[in-house]
């Protein structure tokens, strides 16, 4: 395949030239002199074309996109050996394949948080852009790379951010799935020409046919199962999704990259959060609003047990999480744990461990996906936590997108902020935001 097959696409801008909503240019992930990001390319590798965003694609010297057709599937893909099994998987399978990849965060931005030693490898990094591109000329299909900073920071890094600033402890991964990678993507991947979208995820959709509801159920692989962070899908979304890795265990698709000789087959997993680089997400948070010139005011408050005896004091609410141990900055000669923030005080409350056991939560924006809203209360096993052993609950719908789960035994550090997914056995039933 030539590397003329790669090309960025400015996102809000159709394959017909139609221009869709946007109101910045933000910058391009991929140069016209073979840089990323400030990243040179290994030596030889050719300059990898770009489009103007006020260019429509038929003015430029590039291949035409596949038309529409059922057998057209745009694949998301992250440079990890998942999403790249999962492009060789289909192209196996016959379908005609295009490679998308998403430039989701200027990496000169921040350049504090970025320390002189090695990171642990985490998803959508520079290194990764290129390995996209590189199993995309490996399998011999075409390759973008689609600017979309604009929308995550809108959708995941703001509320993030906030999230903390408010006491709760957000998933940003869910919160990119549901408004970045399964909506903007996926409508991309309809302008171009693709009929579906498939990602290396580890789940499965499954169209019930007494329902005609699509319906997401667990990976068969329980170890790697990300059905957790799926929960917000709509049925819109699951029917024009594929999951090729549901059935598969990783081991098996390790063995698939091997077999396909990709060059991303020994490529480790991929950790921490991909715009937070150190892992440590306060510096990001007070570096990111020192950026945005919003300085957090100091903050400081005491640290109170749950009875209200004074034992400390906290530097900012934003650095702890319900049911943190570590780094409370007091001795108490026993374990306690961080079990809720108080902002209207400026408290933090620590207890022992049973004080961080409840026996229900509040739920909002709620996302069914197995049946409509019910009237009636269900019964469900329910995680809230991704490796949080499903427990048995009682979900009563509280208004139209809000619900109450009622544990039949506590369960510990349930957090604001976390999503609490209802499951039937293997299949998501739905979920929504623990308030």
């Amino acid at each position: 395949m030539s590397d003329e097959n790669t090309i960025l696409i400015e996102a809000g801008r159709a394959h017909d030239g139609a221009a869709m909503s946007r109101t910045d240019a933000s910058p391009r992930a991929i140069c016209a002199d073979g840089e990323i990001e400030g990243r040179r390319m290994p030596a030889g590798t050719p300059a990898v074309p770009t489009l103007a965003a006020a260019t429509p694609f038929e003015a430029q010297d590039k291949p035409a996109v596949p038309t529409a057709a059922a057998d057209c599937i745009a694949v998301a893909m992250s440079g990890g050996v998942d999403s790249s099994a999962a492009a060789a998987i289909l192209q196996q399978h016959g379908y005609s394949i295009v490679g998308l990849t998403m430039q989701l965060w200027n990496h000169r931005r921040l350049p504090e948080l970025h320390g002189a030693g090695p990171v642990a490898h985490r998803c959508c990094s520079l290194d990764d852009v290129y390995d996209a591109r590189r199993v995309a000329s490996h399998l011999g299909f075409p390759f973008y790379v689609v600017n979309f900073e604009r929308q995550f920071e809108e959708s995941v890094i703001r509320p993030f951010v906030e999230d903390y600033l408010g006491g709760r402890t957000p998933i940003p991964c869910t919160s990119c799935n549901s408004h970045v990678k399964f909506d903007e993507l996926l409508t991309t991947a309809r302008q171009i020409g693709a009929s579906r979208l498939a990602t290396g995820h580890y789940a499965r959709v499954l169209r019930n046919a007494e329902t005609g509801r699509w319906e997401l159920w667990r990976a068969v692989d329980e170890s790697k199962d990300q059905s957790y962070f799926l929960f917000a899908l709509t049925q819109e979304q699951l029917a024009r999704t594929d999951f090729p890795l549901g059935e598969l265990t990783k081991t098996e698709v390790r063995e698939i990259a091997r077999g396909a000789n990709l060059p991303v087959a020994e490529k480790p997993e991929s950790q921490e959060i991909c715009f937070v680089p150190s892992g440590d997400y306060v510096q990001f948070i007070e570096s990111y609003l020192s950026e945005q010139g919003r300085e957090l005011a100091a903050d400081s408050g005491e640290i109170v047990t749950t009875d209200g005896k004074l034992i400390g004091r906290h530097s900012g609410l934003h650095r702890y999480t319900i049911g943190q141990r570590k780094g409370l900055g007091f001795a108490a000669g026993r374990p306690m744990y961080v079990v809720a923030m108080d902002r209207a005080t400026n408290r933090l409350i620590v207890g022992e461990d049973a004080e961080l056991r409840a026996t229900a939560c509040d739920v909002r924006d709620v996302n069914w996906i197995a049946f409509d809203a019910p009237r009636d209360p269900v019964r469900a096993s329910v995680k809230i936590r991704n490796r949080h052993e499903p427990a048995l609950a009682t979900i009563t719908s509280t208004g139209e997108n809000s619900a109450r789960v009622e544990f039949d035994s506590p369960q510990r550090a349930i957090t604001a902020g976390q999503a609490a997914v209802f499951y039937s056995g293997e299949k998501v039933l739905g979920g929504g935001w623990i308030r």
